[in-house]
């Protein structure tokens, strides 16, 4: 199985420069979908439910104070099967020109963040897991 950096590098092949927040949310919609169109996830790495929506804390780590990135370090797009790329194109096609602060707001509607932020004040500090059962149910229902 490939993981979550792997998916980010090949996100970066295809958009070359995105802002961390912007990375974070089209790592999390490849995801999301992974677990609806293949029925299995693209990566095992927990996403949690942070104040400006899912964020992968694993990808975070590698990307920690910085606005934009261009490439992600031990990130390798190879590891994909070409059907997982296939799901990050279609996310990408469907998501990849909106602006990070809308993808924050389209997260910040949706249940599976909500569900986990549940309890946690508005931009408060949260690390409960968005589980992949709660983002396969939701989103095969959309």
């Amino acid at each position: 199985m490939a993981n979550c950096l792997d998916v980010a590098a090949y996100i970066l092949e295809k958009k070359q420069e995105l802002t961390t927040i912007k990375l974070q949310k089209l790592v999390y919609y490849s995801q999301a979908w992974s677990l609806v169109w293949d029925e299995a996830p693209l990566f095992a790495e927990p996403i949690q439910a942070w104040a400006n929506g899912p964020v992968v804390p694993s990808l975070f780590a590698k990307h920690r104070g910085q606005f934009k990135v261009s490439i992600i370090e031990d990130g390798n797009s190879s590891n994909l099967s070409a059907d997982e790329k296939e799901t990050i194109d279609s996310v990408l096609k469907t998501y990849g020109d909106k602006s990070a602060q809308w993808l924050v707001a389209l997260t910040h509607l949706e249940k599976p963040w909500l569900d986990a932020r549940a309890g946690c004040p508005d931009g408060s500090s949260c690390n409960t897991e968005i589980t992949q059962s709660a983002m396969a149910e939701y989103y095969s229902g959309l």
